[in-house]
């Protein structure tokens, strides 16, 4: 099924393409896929998506919006052209063509050398194909250019236990996890291994030795994996997404043996970060379940990208929740414990603690961030808009 885009040609589009991407379009009326994709990076130095959807000409998104990127040779995209783009992505990658037949969406990888990687995503709707892909910065972040706290390099140091980066679909979590990876390869020896779904930033070995593992290529599932990781002898082990219960039990195994684990989840808060972990296991089995959770994590740092005000870009917020005796106490008895977990988090030292709506509402009274998106981010909505109507 691969091949190369074909385009036929036409009138110069109008609106809010980017004429950059236009005059390297109107080079290629029959666009390799390389070159069309280069091409579209070129709307704008903050694109974070690449569009492809019939009966709409190529998209990116930059600042949250979407730009048509139109020109003579490539006007409206047809189902044929979707489904050859989607091709030429998945390639040889049977897994890959297996996955979208079964299931109707499909993850992998690409790369253009020497200019960009992308997470992609091919999907069926009404029949015909749909492609997302997310740019993937080709340099790993650092904790400065991701605006992460600096004592949140302490994780690096850590011997052993459970590290989770949770938060929404774009809010940062595979560059938080990335820098995260980063720091500890700079500064220890070690053997690490990931496995991601599908690998998005490339490590090149520096003091430690990093093996990474992509789902379907290199492994057919997560938790197999995780299995034969615990016979690789590795230090730390980075999880791409923690999805399902025999993924956490491995997880937890690995973490109890000594290892450092590290993942992310699609939560929106520390508080459903712990719930959902917990009630992946049967009722009768959550008590023992809690109890090994809260030995073995070690912080939740959940986080959220806010546009900031003017559409100048988006800014952090973040919440870090490391583990104190009542921090354990919440984890093993939930709500049985008496407190919320914010009460928890206020009892014993804070230096290293941080609340998402204390951190929100910083940004408000910074200037960064219009009232109006931070109750729209706040996992407390109501008590934000009340805590901004007292600060007014």
């Amino acid at each position: 099924m691969a091949g190369s885009i074909n385009s036929g040609s036409g009138n110069s589009g109008s609106g809010n393409s980017a004429s950059a991407a236009s005059r390297a379009l109107e080079r290629n009326a029959k666009s390799s896929l390389p070159a069309l994709l280069e091409a579209m990076l070129q709307v704008s130095s903050e694109v974070s998506d690449l569009i492809f959807s019939p009966g709409r000409p190529p998209q990116v998104e930059a600042r949250g919006q979407l730009i048509p990127v139109q020109s003579p040779g490539l006007e409206l995209l047809s189902a044929d052209e979707t489904r050859r783009i989607a091709s030429e992505l998945l390639g040889s990658n049977q897994n890959a063509v297996a996955a979208l037949r079964e299931h109707g969406s499909c993850d992998v990888s690409y790369g253009l050398p020497g200019i960009a990687r992308f997470r992609v995503n091919v999907f069926i709707q009404r029949g015909s194909c749909a492609i997302i892909m997310r740019v993937i910065p080709t340099r790993i972040p650092d904790f400065t250019s991701l605006q992460l706290p600096a004592h949140l390099g302490n994780i690096a140091n850590l011997r052993s236990g459970i590290v989770l980066v949770a938060g929404p679909a774009g809010s940062g979590k595979s560059s938080t996890l990335a820098a995260i990876l980063d720091r500890i390869n700079e500064e220890h020896s070690y053997h690490i291994i990931t496995v991601e779904d599908p690998i998005e930033f490339l490590h090149t070995h520096k003091r430690s030795t990093v093996h990474q593992r992509e789902l379907h290529s290199d492994t057919p599932s997560f938790s197999l994996a995780l299995k034969a990781a615990l016979r690789q002898a590795p230090k730390v082990i980075l999880i791409g997404e923690i999805r399902d219960r025999e993924t956490i039990e491995t997880a937890l195994e690995a973490a109890e043996t000594g290892h450092l684990v590290l993942s992310s989840l699609h939560t929106n808060s520390a508080t459903e970060t712990i719930d959902r972990l917990a009630t992946s296991f049967l009722p009768a089995e959550q008590p023992a379940a809690r109890s090994r959770l809260a030995r073995v994590i070690r912080y939740i740092v959940c986080q959220r990208l806010l546009p900031r005000r003017l559409g100048e870009g988006r800014v952090l917020a973040v919440e870090i929740v490391k583990s104190t005796p009542t921090i354990r106490e919440y984890i093993e008895l939930g709500a049985g414990c008496g407190r919320t977990l914010n009460e928890a988090m206020q009892v014993g030292p804070m230096d290293e603690l941080r609340f998402l709506d204390e951190e929100i509402v910083n940004l408000v009274r910074a200037g960064e961030v219009d009232p109006e998106t931070a109750i729209l981010h706040a996992a407390n909505p109501a008590q934000l808009q009340e805590e901004l109507s007292i600060a007014k």
